[in-house]
C-alpha cells in the first residue's frame, strides 16, 4: 500500500532555486537541461514499467530510493567526485523521484548530473596539477582501497584531494611498471585527463536522459534498458556491422571499456587472447602504430578505433579479468575479419582416447550459440540453417563413426533461439516438456515448450560442458538434460539469465517527436525448468564442479542487486530417462577426487585457481613499487601456469593406460568423465 506523505518543502524550494537559476544564467558546457520531449518520454516509460514489466512493481518510494542510489553510483561509483554535502542535497530527492517521473519531470536528474559535471571538472584539473606537483614516493608502504562502496563520502576538499593523490599515484605507478619513460608519465596522464574532460563535455541532454532513464529501467532488472534515438540507431548500425571487426561486444565499467561478449567464431574467439570481462585500456592500428590510451573514453569512440577493414590489424592493450585493474597490462594483436555464419555453426571432433587401458572413440559437439535462420524457416526454405538441424546431422555422423560417447560443449554459449533449445533437447530424449515460460500477464497461463518428435536421435553416454558464461538457452538445454537424468553436466554454475525481453519502439506512442524518441527493452517473461525451478539468478549447477576463478557474486546474474529473484512454480509432468542416477554421479565424483589427489598438474590447476580467487577478492592495491611488482609477477606466473596446463594432465603413474590428446584442459576433464561413464556401461 502506498503511504501518504507531506510534500518535502525543502525539495520544492531547492527545485525552484535550481530551475530559476538555470533559466536566468547563460548556458555553458557544464549546464544541461532536459528537452521538451523528454517529459513525455519519461511518462511513457514509467507507465510501461509499471504495467508491463514482469515484476508488476509500482513505481513507489522504495523504487525511488533505489533509483537515486543507483544514479549516484552510476555517476560516481568510487565516491571520488561528490562531497557529503552534495549527497545531503540529493537526499531531498530520495522519495520524490517516483512522483516526478509520473509527471514526466526529469529535472532532478539533470540537477544531480550538472553537480557531478562540475565536480568532475574540478577533479580533473586537480589531477592534472597533481601529476606535476608531486614527486611520488613508491617506496612508501601505502595502499588504495578500490572497493569504496562502504566508505564514507569525502567531507572536505582535503579528504577528496588525498583520495585523488592515491588515484593519480596508482595510475602513475602502473605506467612506471609498464616501463614507460618516467619523464613523460606526467604528460601522458595530463593528456588522459584532458581527453576525459573533452569526452564528458561532449555529453548532451539526450545522453543525460538516457543515463537516468536507464537507471530507472534497470531498477526493475538489469536486462530492462532504455536506448536514446541516437543509441538505437548506432545499435542497428553496429548489428549490421557486428560480424566485421574483432568479433566482440563491448560495454563500460567506470572509466574502462570492458568486453561484454565474445562473438562465436570471430577473430577474438579464434585467437583465444581476449575474454569476457577483460578491460581494454589502449588501442593501436597495424603492427607498429602507437597504442592510444582509451581509459575514460566514451564507448562509441573506442568502438570506432577498434572497428576497421577486413584483413587489417588492430592491437589491444588489455587488463585480464582474472587479475583486475592492478594487473599487468598485455598487448594482443588481432586481424579484423568478417564472421561467417557458417563459422558459428555447430562443429564436431572425433577423439580416440585410452582410459584404464581400453581404447574408445569419443565425439565432441561444440555449439557456439542457439542460431536459427528465422526468415528461411518462416518461408519454408528446406535449407534454412538451425542448431538442431546441424547437430542432428553431426549425431548421425558420430553414430556412423561408432563413437562410444558424446560431449556437448556449451561453454561461453550465451543463448539464442528458445525454439532451438527445445528442439535440440528433443534429439536426446524421446519426448516431453523441456521448458516452462511464465508471462508478466497474471491471466495468461504458463506455457510449456515440448518436444513431440517421439524420436531419440542419440541415446548413448552423454556429458554437457557448461561454464559461468553459458546463459539463457544454454541453461534451458543443460537444465533439461539434468532433469531428465539423460546426461552428466560438468563444469561451472551457469550465468543465471532466465528472462525474456521485448523491444518497444517508443516513437510509435509519441509520433509528434518520433525523430527524437528512443526504445525500451523490457523484461516480460521468465523461464522455468520442468521441475518448476527457475533458471533465473541461480543458474544451472553442474553435477560435477570443475575449478573456477569466477564467482557468481562477481560474474553471474546474481552480481546485480536488481536481478529478478529465483523462484519456483508447479512442475510439469515428465518421465525421466534415468540413464544417470545418484550412484553414477557419486562414482564419477569419487573418480574425479582420486584424480585430483594423484594428478600433480590437475592439483596445480586447482591451486592456481584458488590463488586467482584470492587475488580477485583482494580489493586493496599496493602503491609500493616492489609490492605491486611482486603482485604482477605472481599474477603472470599463475596465468602462464594455467596456459601450460592445457597439455596432458594425467599423473605419471597412470599415463601409460590413460591418454586424452586434446589441448583444452577443461574439455579433457569432460572427456575423462565421459570415458568413466562409458567404462561403467561396458562393465
Amino acid at each position: 500500500m502506498r503511504r501518504i506523505r507531506v510534500m518535502n518543502f525543502s525539495w520544492v524550494l531547492l527545485l525552484g532555486m535550481v530551475f530559476s537559476q538555470a533559466t536566468a544564467v547563460e548556458k555553458d558546457s557544464l549546464t544541461l537541461e532536459p528537452n521538451e520531449y523528454h517529459f513525455k518520454e519519461a511518462m511513457l516509460i514509467t507507465q510501461l514499467l509499471e504495467n508491463y514489466h514482469f515484476r508488476k512493481r509500482p513505481l513507489n518510494d522504495s523504487v525511488s530510493s533505489v533509483i537515486l542510489d543507483n544514479f549516484i553510483e552510476e555517476l560516481d561509483p568510487n565516491k571520488s567526485y561528490f562531497y557529503q554535502s552534495d549527497i545531503d542535497i540529493f537526499e531531498n530527492f530520495r522519495y520524490q523521484l517516483d512522483d516526478a517521473l509520473r509527471s514526466g519531470n526529469v529535472k532532478p536528474a539533470f540537477f544531480i548530473y550538472n553537480t557531478f559535471n562540475e565536480r568532475f571538472q574540478e577533479r580533473m584539473e586537480y589531477a592534472k596539477a597533481d601529476v606535476f606537483n608531486y614527486d611520488f614516493d613508491y617506496a612508501l608502504k601505502e595502499t588504495y582501497e578500490t572497493d569504496r562502496e562502504n566508505l564514507p563520502w569525502a567531507k572536505s576538499e582535503k579528504e577528496l584531494n588525498d583520495t585523488w593523490r592515491m588515484i593519480v599515484k596508482s595510475q602513475s605507478l602502473n605506467l612506471v611498471l609498464s616501463k614507460k619513460d618516467k619523464e613523460k608519465i606526467p604528460e601522458m596522464l595530463e593528456k588522459r585527463y584532458d581527453r576525459m574532460i573533452n569526452m564528458v563535455r561532449k555529453y548532451n541532454s539526450d545522453d543525460v536522459f538516457q543515463l537516468f532513464m536507464n537507471t530507472v529501467s534497470e531498477s526493475y532488472d538489469p536486462h530492462t534498458n532504455y536506448f536514446s534515438k541516437a543509441t538505437s540507431e548506432n545499435f542497428k548500425i553496429n548489428m549490421s556491422l557486428s560480424l566485421e571487426g574483432i568479433g566482440a561486444s563491448l560495454g563500460t565499467d567506470g572509466d574502462y571499456t570492458k568486453v561484454a561478449r565474445i562473438i562465436p567464431a570471430g577473430p577474438a574467439d579464434k585467437s583465444n587472447l581476449l575474454k569476457e570481462d577483460d578491460r581494454i585500456i589502449g588501442v593501436g592500428q597495424g603492427e607498429d602504430e602507437a597504442i592510444v590510451d582509451v581509459i575514460g573514453w566514451r564507448l562509441d569512440d573506442v568502438v570506432k578505433l577498434i572497428r576497421g577493414k577486413k584483413g587489417s590489424i588492430v592491437r589491444l592493450e588489455i587488463l585480464k579479468a582474472e587479475t583486475g585493474i592492478s594487473g599487468k597490462p598485455s598487448i594482443i594483436q588481432l586481424t579484423r575479419d568478417k564472421v561467417k555464419l557458417e563459422d558459428q555453426a555447430a562443429k564436431k571432433e572425433i577423439i580416440p582416447v585410452v582410459k584404464d587401458g581400453k581404447n574408445m572413440t569419443l565425439g565432441v559437439i561444440k555449439i557456439p550459440s542457439f542460431y536459427l535462420d528465422y526468415k528461411g524457416y518462416q518461408n519454408g526454405d528446406p535449407n534454412y540453417k538451425s542448431t538442431t538441424k546441424d547437430v542432428r546431422r553431426i549425431l548421425q555422423e558420430l553414430k556412423e563413426a561408432n563413437v562410444d560417447g558424446v560431449v556437448v560443449d556449451l561453454r561461453n554459449n550465451g543463448g539464442g533461439s528458445l525454439m532451438e533449445a527445445i528442439d535440440l533437447t528433443g534429439l536426446f530424449i524421446k519426448n516431453g516438456p523441456v521448458v516452462q515460460v511464465k508471462s508478466s500477464d497474471p491471466n495468461r497461463p504458463v506455457e510449456v515448450g515440448k518436444d513431440t518428435t517421439n524420436v531419440e536421435v542419440y541415446d548413448g553416454p552423454l556429458t554437457v560442458m557448461i561454464n559461468r558464461f553459458s546463459a539463457s538457452a544454454s541453461e534451458i538445454f543443460s537444465g533439461a538434460i539434468q532433469d531428465y537424468k539423460r546426461g552428466v553436466v560438468v563444469g561451472e554454475t551457469t550465468f543465471g539469465k532466465g528472462t525474456v525481453q521485448t523491444v518497444v519502439d517508443l516513437g510509435r506512442y509519441i509520433p509528434e517527436n518520433e525523430e527524437n524518441i528512443g526504445q525500451l527493452k523490457l523484461t516480460i517473461q521468465k523461464f522455468y525448468r520442468v521441475t518448476g525451478s527457475s533458471t533465473q539468478h541461480m543458474g544451472v549447477a553442474p553435477d560435477i564442479n570443475l575449478p573456477s576463478a569466477f564467482s557468481a557474486e562477481d560474474f553471474g546474474e546474481s552480481s546485480n542487486a536488481n536481478a529478478l529473484p529465483w523462484d519456483q512454480i508447479a512442475g510439469t509432468d515428465y518421465v525421466a530417462s534415468n540413464k544417470v542416477d545418484k550412484q553414477m554421479i557419486a562414482e564419477l565424483e569419487k573418480a574425479y577426487a582420486i584424480r585430483l589427489s594423484s594428478d600433480k598438474k590437475l592439483k596445480e590447476l586447482v591451486q592456481d585457481t584458488e590463488k586467482l580467487q584470492e587475488r580477485l577478492s583482494n580489493t586493496k592495491i599496493s602503491l609500493n613499487y616492489k609490492e605491486r611488482e611482486k603482485e604482477r609477477e605472481e599474477d603472470e606466473k599463475i596465468m602462464k601456469s594455467r596456459e601450460k596446463l592445457s597439455g596432458v594432465i594425467d599423473a605419471e603413474e597412470i599415463k601409460k593406460k590413460d591418454n586424452f590428446p586434446v589441448d583444452d584442459q577443461y574439455l579433457k576433464e569432460g572427456l575423462i568423465i565421459l570415458a568413466n561413464m562409458v567404462n561403467r556401461n561396458i562393465g
